[in-house]
Order: C-alpha cells, then structure tokens, then sequence
C-alpha cells in the first residue's frame, strides 16, 4: 500500500499551498477594504502620467512611457535594432535623469536593460512609496504574498499529477475497495485547481498595481485628458494601455526588440 504515502503527500501539498492562497487573499482583500473605506483616499489627486503609468502596469510601464516621451520630443533616439541614443543629455523630471543615468556616460544602451534599470531606479520606488502611501496603489507586500501563493498551489497541482502518475506506475499497488487509485489523486487534484480558478476569478483584482480608489481616478483619466492636447492624450494612452498603444511602427519595434545577437551569443557559448 505504498501508494497510501504517496496520497498523503499530494493531499499534503494540496492543503498546505491552498491554505497560504486563501490566508493571502484575505490579507490582501482586508488591505484593499481598508483603502477603499477611507473616502478622502485619491480626493483631490491629480493623476500625472507617470503616476498613471505606474497604477496601470507597475514599475515597467513608467519606464516605458518615459521612454516613449522622451522619443517623441527628438530628445532619446529609439533604433528597432535595440539601440537607445542620448540626444538630449539633460533630463527635465527625475525619471528622465533616471534613463540618462542608466545610459551611461557614453550615451548609448541597449533598450532592455535600460528599461530595466529604469524600472528599478529609486525614482520609480520614491513613486510607488509616494501612490502606497496616499491609498492609490497596492502595497507590495501585498502583490508578492498573493502571487508566491499562486505559484505554490500551481507546482502543487503539479506535483499531485506525478504523484498520481507514480503511484499508478507501482506493481501491485492496489486499494483494498473498488475505488481505483486514480480517483484517490483526482480529489487533491480538483482541490488545487478550483482555488486557482476561485483566484483568477476574485483575487487577480485585488493584486493589481492600483488600489480600489487609484482605480477609480484612472477611470477619469481618459476624460479629462481629451481636454489636455493631442500628446499628452497620445502620452495617456501609452501610460494606461501600454506598448500596445504606439502608433509609430519604429518606435513599437524598438521597444519589444529582442536582443537576437546576444541570444545566438549566448546560445554558441553553451
């Protein structure tokens, strides 16, 4: 019955991976209740557009926007080889001095690890510090916690599918009932998969980058930004929707580039 020890550790990784889900996603509902019950949470805060950017796709669209702006005013040449080019040295905000700093003295980068950099420049921290702490964005804490204990109950489910299939695989490993061992293992198995469908379902809004009331002022954004000029309505568009909404096809290919000369590099030297 050597099979029994095997259920036993697929209910095990079930039930342990299913209950951290549920414990993170009652801590990050509370957070979210908690931000949404304050009514001066997001009153009177004008969004900018860095701050849109951030509440719509975290860390890694700020940079991308920056980057998009800074391309649309001539000051930042985006090649769709992957090349970025200085050709402004003199950043106006914070988050372009950011870029410029992670170009380097030279004045050319590649654009992955630029956006990179960037996205993980004190600039931006200061700027997911200052949205945390006036109730418009989800603490990261939160965000990790929630996705650590997905990722757990996915390699459970995992996990019970090899276990399941080992013990099927055993000579003489049968149960002392009719009920065939694989019946046994798919119990586990529905376990771990209806949390993740219950999860996608109910926990993947309270794990966005924006709070409840960060939502509701990105809501506004498109309305009064038709009133603010053609680019920065092009500029919200991009902070909210992402590379998606780049209309140059250059500029787009620049940014979604891959380094196929790095790759073929790398892959001849292993």
């Amino acid at each position: 019955m050597f099979w029994v020890l095997l259920l036993l550790l697929a209910w095990a990784a079930a039930g342990v991976s299913c209950a951290r889900l549920c414990l993170a996603a009652v801590r990050a509902a509370s957070l979210d209740t908690d931000t949404d019950t304050d009514a001066d949470a997001g009153r009177g805060h004008d969004l900018t557009l860095y701050e849109a950017a951030f509440l719509s796709g975290g860390p890694a669209r700020v940079a991308d926007l920056t980057l998009v702006s800074m391309a649309r005013q001539r000051r930042l040449l985006l090649a769709h080889t992957g090349w970025a080019t200085v050709v402004d040295p003199r950043g106006r905000d914070e988050m372009e001095r950011s870029v410029i700093g992670a170009i380097g003295p030279e004045g050319q980068s590649r654009i992955a690890p630029l956006r990179a950099a960037t996205a993980a420049a004190d600039s931006v921290r200061r700027l997911a510090d200052r949205l945390v702490a006036a109730g418009l964005a989800v603490p990261d804490g939160a965000r990790t916690t929630v996705a650590g204990a997905l990722r757990q109950v996915q390699a459970a489910a995992a996990a019970v599918l090899v276990l399941g299939a080992a013990a099927l695989l055993l000579p003489g490993q049968t149960p002392g009932s009719d009920v065939p061992v694989a019946v046994w293992f798919l119990l586990p198995l529905i376990l771990t998969l209806s949390c993740l469908a219950i999860a996608r379902i109910e926990v993947h809004p309270s794990t966005r980058w924006a709070s409840p009331a960060g939502q509701r002022l990105l809501g506004t954004l498109a309305r009064h930004s038709d009133a603010s000029g053609d680019d920065r309505t092009y500029l919200t568009s991009v902070a909210v929707r992402g590379i998606r909404a780049i209309g140059e096809p250059e500029l787009r290919a620049a940014l979604t580039h891959r380094d196929r000369d790095r790759d073929s590099a790398w892959r001849e030297a292993h």
